[in-house]
């Protein structure tokens, strides 16, 4: 069942306030790549994306010696 205007306009505006976006560019075939092991993880490829951000964040802190 298709979703209303009204609450298409209220995911839009609810997301506007609650997220940021970030658009990346891969090689292409790449999309496959990473949807592939996302799904291989039981993750989504935006999950599976933010997860790997955070998780070289913190390694990254780890050998900087930062929180």
């Amino acid at each position: 069942m298709p979703i209303s205007e009204a609450r298409r306009r209220a995911n839009e505006k609810y997301n506007a306030k609650a997220y940021d976006q970030i658009q990346f560019r891969v090689k292409k075939g790449r999309k496959e790549v990473i949807q592939a092991h996302a799904e291989s993880q039981g993750e989504s490829m935006a999950a599976f994306i933010t997860r790997a951000i955070q998780e070289t964040m913190e390694r990254d802190a780890q050998k900087s010696g930062n929180p």
